[in-house]
């Protein structure tokens, strides 16, 4: 196994499992792990690819900011989602961390369907879709507090924590990268 991808399954990957305990127990991820993993993900790059290495961790995190920062200006989810995939972007480089981001949303709306059928709550997904629906329509409504996954918490309706499937997505996409699956 290349080494760079070693380290990064040593420290990374107990890194992220334990930001998804966090936010499936506390429905948040914690500013200081996710700094610790963006400061660590930017050594290790340093380390073993120098200057180029730091410039593609950079541009993985701005990657990894930029796919969620509107679903979280739209108030869909938490700012700490958004840093960890930022955080993951830095050590999995732009390319990697959008084909995380990708997986984990595939799986999140599979984990999300499951949720809302496993606990009967078809009904208020479907009332809470047609809010988004609403919300979308105009810039206004679009950012605004309105249709807000606090809102449809205070509804009834069971948040996904982010974190748990961008984690599972990542966790994939870096098997297959050290396995040689496929080259990312």
């Amino acid at each position: 196994m290349d080494p760079f991808w070693a380290v990064t399954c040593a420290l990374l990957v107990p890194g992220v499992i334990l930001a998804s305990w966090i936010d499936y127990a506390q429905r948040r991820v914690p500013n200081w792990l996710n700094v610790a993993l963006i400061l660590l993900g930017f050594a290790v790059q340093g380390y073993f690819h120098g200057i180029a290495g730091l410039g593609i961790g950079a541009l993985g995190l701005l990657v990894g900011f930029g796919v969620l920062i509107v679903p979280w200006a739209m108030h869909g989810m938490g700012a700490g989602d958004v840093k960890l995939m930022a955080a993951i972007g830095v050590w999995f480089g732009p390319w990697m961390v959008f084909v995380s981001f990708a997986v984990g949303v595939v799986l999140g709306g599979i984990i999300a369907a499951v949720m809302i059928v496993s606990t009967g709550r078809l009904q208020t997904a479907c009332a809470n879709l047609g809010v988004l629906m609403v919300k979308v329509q105009s810039r206004d409504t679009a950012f605004g507090e309105f249709g807000s996954a606090k809102s449809f918490a205070n509804n009834g309706s069971q948040l996904l924590p982010y974190g748990v499937p961008l984690t599972i997505g990542s966790l994939i996409v870096l098997a297959g990268q050290v396995s040689n699956w496929w080259a990312l």
